[in-house]
């Protein structure tokens, strides 16, 4: 078993903020999942829908911005050099992730300025293949911090 390399820091500051943030992300996600995936596949109010979604793209950058800023992936990659790789993976999945929800947004921004609201279904659904790749990747990103701190606690396998 590798031994841990460094000391992994808990910041009292920066979990709350990233709990406070996480939490307003989620909202947006399930406030954006009902506004487009409406029963029927239309959306009830596009106009909402659209602004919903734009909301999300900016909380998204924010939620990315402070795992990065804070040195979520550093600590990773520092306490445990042997997780490195998984850790720079997950985090170049950021800007995979913001591009991709980025073009949904500005897709659905296009069709609101030319009308065409009405037909939302091909939004819904790249919002749902974002949305499913999303929450894998924050599903990993959870294992990632539970397996570093396994290590640098000495419980891991």
């Amino acid at each position: 078993m590798l031994t841990a390399q460094g000391t992994l820091t808990i910041n009292a500051a920066f979990l709350q903020e990233i709990k406070e943030e996480n939490r307003e992300l989620r909202q947006l996600l399930h406030d954006c999942q009902a506004a487009l995936c409406t029963p029927g596949a239309t959306a009830a109010d596009p106009k909402l829908a659209i602004e919903l979604l734009g909301r999300l793209r900016n909380q998204l950058s924010l939620h990315f911005a402070l795992e990065e800023t804070y040195g979520y992936f550093d600590d990773a990659v520092h306490v445990t050099p042997q997780l490195a790789d998984r850790a720079l993976k997950l985090r170049s999945q950021h800007s995979e992730l913001f591009l991709s929800l980025c073009g949904i947004a500005d897709r659905a921004e296009k069709m609101l300025d030319e009308g065409q609201t009405a037909d939302l279904a091909g939004i819904m659904g790249e919002f749902e293949e974002f949305h499913s790749r999303f929450q894998d990747h924050e599903a990993q990103e959870t294992e990632l911090i539970v397996q570093v701190v396994n290590e640098e606690i000495g419980c891991g396998d």
